[in-house]
């Protein structure tokens, strides 16, 4: 079924581009400062660029995953005229553009508008989609008011079932800023922001299907004073350890981001752990989401976004070797210093070689940037810029090959286009030969 855009696709030709991880610069006692890597051995290619252009009134997206045979998957909202529909598109062979896109959302569910694309989790032949939807009982003194989702796909993602409740409490209210994770086993855990206890600040909750998407287990809370509008992250590890992330107020408008673990496959939580103690005091959210990642000897990453006690925009990275129970200095990821980093997402391969995508804003230009690491977070390369026109929401995934997809939207007026591009780590024994080198 074609959706209501005008799709095009344009392939532009590829490039490779040689990259490197090799230790440079000075670490400090508490936060380690931006290394950049060079090592002649490293190479990753930069695959083609594919682009759909909408011509729609907004765009929101996209989600991307990527599966073991390179099949790239994605899914976005377009807004046209008063109606908002959730697609999703697939590549039918690797290194392919996008197929045809199709509706996920019935005509009668109101996809509830947001800057967040939609979660996205792909397992084998099946498709989740978590979302919110406009609340159907929703009143004038509760605008924000929405129902979370999940749609399902059984045939790859070609067509769609009607969607299930996620929420269990029936509440008018807000259940949103969802994430979704499929656990090796095919267990889904979706984690999201809600206020159904009626604090002045909502709480983190979670929930999972242990049948594939078809009932979804009791909802609980794993923690208060979450910061209304900063989306969760989900992650879970090979031996069943289950990771979420969200950004949590303390005493004195004081938001850090936190780490939570489940040693029993979802069923309870940890008391949540900060992860950078960056002190950054701000009286309102700030919109801005953590990533998480695991790689295959069980090394938990955390990518997050702050402006710290100093009030200076910075993207940071640290690391757990203990399930999340302490963490490593933190690590600055971004370089340049006449631009805004912004909106960081995270994708980790079982060798532990990581690429992070974020925004770098400046006052005239939004770009979109990537930086990875091929030695499990001890060096990055030098960023390096991904979009043509100005560029935002950027996404990434990576499969167990070390295929990286990148997807992010660009703003070509008079429409919008979502640009994908893949990246292909180095060989799996060459990364993970590097990472044993430059253990401490």
């Amino acid at each position: 079924m074609l959706s209501g855009h005008e799709q095009m696709q344009r392939r532009e030709g590829s490039s490779m581009r040689g990259h490197t991880a090799g230790l440079v610069g000075v670490l400090s006692l508490l936060v380690s400062l931006p290394v950049w890597a060079e090592s002649p051995e490293s190479v990753t290619t930069m695959g083609p660029k594919w682009m759909t252009v909408h011509q729609v009134k907004g765009v929101v997206g996209p989600s991307v995953q990527i599966d073991e045979r390179g099949i790239v998957s994605a899914t976005w909202v377009e807004e046209d005229k008063d109606t908002r529909t959730i697609f999703f598109a697939k590549s039918e062979k690797p290194n392919e553009a996008l197929g045809t896109s199709v509706p996920v959302n019935r005509p009668t569910e109101d996809v509830y508008y947001r800057q967040e694309s939609p979660a996205l989790a792909v397992h084998g032949n099946e498709v989740f989609v978590t979302w919110s939807q406009t609340h159907p009982k929703i009143t004038p003194d509760k605008p924000f008011s929405g129902e979370l989702r999940l749609s399902k796909s059984t045939d790859g993602g070609r067509t769609f079932a009607p969607s299930i409740l996620v929420n269990d409490d029936g509440q008018v209210i807000q259940h949103t800023f969802d994430s979704i994770q499929a656990a090796p086993d095919g267990t889904l855990h979706m984690a999201w922001i809600d206020g159904r206890e009626g604090r002045k600040e909502p709480g983190t909750f979670v929930a999972r299907s242990v049948d594939h998407g078809r009932t979804i287990a009791k909802n609980f809370k794993i923690d208060d004073n979450t910061c209304v509008c900063c989306r969760t992250a989900v992650a879970t590890s090979a031996d069943g350890v289950v990771y979420v992330a969200w950004r949590k107020i303390f005493d004195g408008n004081i938001r850090e981001t936190v780490v939570s673990r489940s040693m029993d496959h979802g069923e309870t939580f940890s008391t949540s752990v900060v992860v950078g103690n960056d002190r950054w005091v701000y009286p309102a959210c700030p919109h801005r989401p953590a990533s998480l990642g695991v790689d295959q000897r069980g090394r938990l990453y955390v990518v997050w976004y702050t402006e710290g006690a100093d009030e200076t925009p910075a993207i940071y990275l640290a690391y757990s070797d203990d399930q999340g129970k302490t963490f490593s200095a933190k690590k600055q990821l971004n370089r340049s210093k006449g631009t805004f980093p912004d909106h960081p997402q995270m994708a980790v391969d079982p060798a532990g070689r990581i690429a992070v995508i974020w925004e770098e804003q400046s006052p005239v230009r939004r770009e979109v940037v990537v930086s990875y690491s091929l030695d499990r977070g001890r060096s990055f390369n030098e960023p390096i810029k991904l979009n043509e026109k100005n560029g935002q929401t950027p996404a990434v995934a990576v499969n167990q090959q070390g295929t990286v997809v990148m997807g992010w939207k660009e703003h070509a007026m008079p429409a919008h286009r979502l640009v994908i591009q893949t990246m292909q780590f180095p060989s799996t024994e060459l990364a993970l030969r590097e990472a044993e080198d430059h253990e401490p």
